[in-house]
């Protein structure tokens, strides 16, 4: 018998996956009512929803790469160099070009935040 810490039970598992088939294998919503269909993203959504943010000049691109820092490098890796920085982005697995361009920044420069690291990163004074 195999012990594992699963919140659903067998009969509960095979019952979701009844459930999904038909979204599965057609490809939309198998549901009649709208209401019960998740939101479509929106406008004003962070581009990290459709894969990773890379610094650029595009408006609102601050914002989204300080994001998308935060969520690499959560709050342990700080205060650190961008040497530093660039090494915790490759070991957790972050874009390479993102960690190039955080190994590419002035040596010697002490970054406290993910805010501080996006403002080099975009060059943006806000």
């Amino acid at each position: 018998m195999q012990r594992r810490s699963d919140r659903l039970s067998a009969h509960r598992d095979d019952e979701m996956k009844t459930e999904l088939q038909g979204l599965l294998r057609s490809g939309h919503s198998t549901r009649v009512a709208e209401w019960h269909d998740p939101e479509p993203v929106a406008d004003d959504d962070p581009e990290v929803a459709g894969g990773p943010v890379l610094p650029g000049p595009a408006p609102g691109r601050f914002e989204a790469v300080r994001l998308e820092l935060g969520r690499q490098l959560g709050r342990t890796a700080f205060p650190a160099t961008a040497a530093g920085l660039a090494g915790t982005l490759r070991e957790r697995g972050a874009p390479d070009r993102l960690a190039d361009l955080v190994a590419g920044l002035p040596e010697g420069t002490v970054f406290r935040t993910a805010s501080e690291l996006a403002r080099a990163l975009t060059q943006d004074d806000a």
